[in-house]
């Protein structure tokens, strides 16, 4: 795992064909709005994020987002523990993403 600053996932994101973006926030955050492509599967619904996430390519590169960053940690270290190798972390979460954002 490993934890980017706002700028370095953007940049790596940018220049990333084989990325997948992963929105760890509950529906109702999501409705506040959503970094484009991004895939949205709720941390908080325990074994069935786990079934869910179990379903992903291990061999694309996941970068994972939650509100703050902390969520999206978590999210990451299960991501590892599973056989994902590259899962990155947006330090700062959705709240101080300055990149596009879809509302719903």
């Amino acid at each position: 795992m490993a934890d980017l600053t706002q700028e370095e996932w953007a940049e790596q994101l940018a220049s990333d064909d084989n990325a997948f973006i992963l929105d760890v926030r509950t529906p109702e955050e999501v409705e506040e709005g959503y970094i484009p492509d991004a895939t949205n599967i709720d941390i908080y619904l325990g074994q069935e994020f786990l079934d869910e996430v179990e379903k992903l390519d291990k061999s694309k590169n996941y970068y994972v987002y939650c509100r703050s960053g902390n969520r999206s940690g978590q999210a990451c270290a299960l991501m590892n523990q599973l056989g994902f190798e590259n899962a990155y972390n947006l330090m700062g979460g959705f709240n101080e993403w300055e990149g596009e954002v879809i509302e719903p």
